[in-house]
């Protein structure tokens, strides 16, 4: 199946769980004249909008319900491309050496940071005029 088939799917079935549990909802979704391409159009589209490269699946699926719920908005025209849903998992090893990449940097970050404070010439201070301050109450 590819990768936008089965975002459809995962969409319907999210929505179709949200009719069964959700009466106000199920009245909406029963009736309405959205199809899943129409949802999955949408998406897309808002999705290309925003300029992000990653969702969550609540924001993905907040836009589902979205569509339903307003029959009047913009759907928009349909885009060419296909949705990639994938998770990785590091074994152990991998966290524990990417940690180790990560502190690494973070400490050469800093390091260079104590380094450009140090760096900064001093500024001198003009030497003090020896003279004593006059004193509005010494008249």
């Amino acid at each position: 199946m590819k990768g936008t088939e089965q975002f459809k799917q995962t969409i319907k079935n999210y929505l179709d769980n949200r009719a069964a549990e959700d009466e106000l909802f199920r009245a909406k979704y029963e009736t309405t004249t959205r199809t899943i391409d129409d949802v999955a159009t949408y998406i897309f589209n808002e999705v290309q909008k925003s300029g992000c490269c990653g969702f969550a699946d609540e924001e993905i699926f907040s836009m589902a319900v979205h569509v339903v719920d307003e029959p009047t908005l913009e759907i928009g025209k349909p885009l060419n491309g296909s949705v990639v849903n994938h998770h990785i998992e590091l074994t152990d090893e991998e966290k524990a050496e990417q940690k180790t990449i990560a502190l690494k940097r973070y400490q050469d970050e800093e390091l260079r940071k104590l380094q450009a404070r140090n760096s900064k010439p001093k500024a001198v201070r003009p030497k003090e005029n020896k003279q004593p301050e006059l004193s509005l109450f010494d008249f």
